[in-house]
């Protein structure tokens, strides 16, 4: 079975994405359902998107989910065969859906899929050398992993394997970052195909989901957040001796550059004290806990 207009829904987990979230969701054919899980709970956004567009269902969490999480909250609600996760702050270029849906029907089988971002210096996939894989400008072509902010899941194909039989695609412990490499990561060990179609092409803004007015308070955010994240996956896949050996040399220049800007820059010094905190977290085995201090 291929993607069709059809049997296709959109997920979007939006935090403050009132700015951006319209040019995504305009982008998108009006055939086809949309389901925005918000973070924020802001209620008034839920009555203004729904109210707006007739094929928008907007879910509002009880707490700030994160990522991983919110798509899979959001994932739940799909009924169809195949879900294209969407970040609020990308923007399809006409027919990209429609190239995937081409695609699709070229390729003997794929559990993930994902359209080709414009921005040529930061390529939203990774290759695999050693597996012979390799750039097509015409041909889909098979990736290590995609970035998280565009891609399709195959939601009936990944339900017969063992390790998404729960439902849950994402790992919920992964509260931002590296929680579409670990779903990547997990699919390529089951033996499944990851594809970039590089005829249907996206915008991503990058770093704009989120209102500017709150980019204090998010900046503090990614990096507790990476760095915990970072070793977690590292943990997960590699072992607790990879993650430490990994980790520690951006550890130990989050101390120095803490101890140094203490002395006169406080919005700098934050910021290192955030990946200090984030880094010890995960050693320690803690949750990832952290949220930006925002007030609705």
């Amino acid at each position: 079975m291929t993607i069709s207009l059809q049997n296709l829904s959109v997920v979007i987990v939006s935090f403050h994405s009132e700015g951006v979230i319209h040019d995504c969701i305009k982008s998108i054919k009006d055939k086809i359902k949309i389901i925005v899980v918000d973070n924020s709970g802001d209620k008034d956004f839920k009555d203004n998107l729904e109210e707006k567009y007739q094929n928008v269902k907007c879910i509002l969490s009880s707490e700030n989910l994160g990522m991983g999480a919110g798509n899979n909250l959001g994932l739940k609600h799909v009924k169809t065969d195949f879900a294209f996760i969407l970040n609020p702050d990308v923007i399809l270029e006409e027919n990209s859906i429609e190239e995937i849906i081409i695609a699709c029907k070229k390729i003997d089988s794929f559990s993930l899929i994902a359209p080709l971002s414009r921005d040529k210096n930061h390529p939203n996939y990774k290759l695999n050398s050693k597996n012979h894989q390799s750039f097509n400008s015409e041909k889909p072509f098979m990736v290590n992993s995609v970035d998280g902010f565009a891609m399709f899941l195959n939601l009936k194909r990944l339900k017969q394997l063992e390790n998404f039989k729960n439902n849950k695609f994402f790992d919920e412990n992964i509260f931002l970052y590296l929680e579409n490499d670990d779903l990547c990561k997990r699919i390529i060990k089951n033996n499944e195909n990851i594809y970039i179609v590089p005829k249907s092409n996206i915008q991503h803004l990058g770093a704009s989901a989120v209102n500017k007015k709150y980019n204090d308070q998010i900046e503090l955010s990614r990096n507790w957040h990476w760095i915990w994240s970072k070793f977690y996956y590292n943990k997960k896949h590699y072992g607790f001796l990879i993650a430490i050996l990994n980790g520690f040399p951006t550890f130990l220049s989050a101390i120095l550059k803490l101890l140094f800007y203490s002395l006169f820059n406080k919005k700098k010094k934050d910021i290192y004290l955030h990946r200090v905190q984030g880094f010890l977290s995960a050693l320690l085995g803690r949750k990832s806990y952290y949220r930006p201090k925002i007030n609705n």
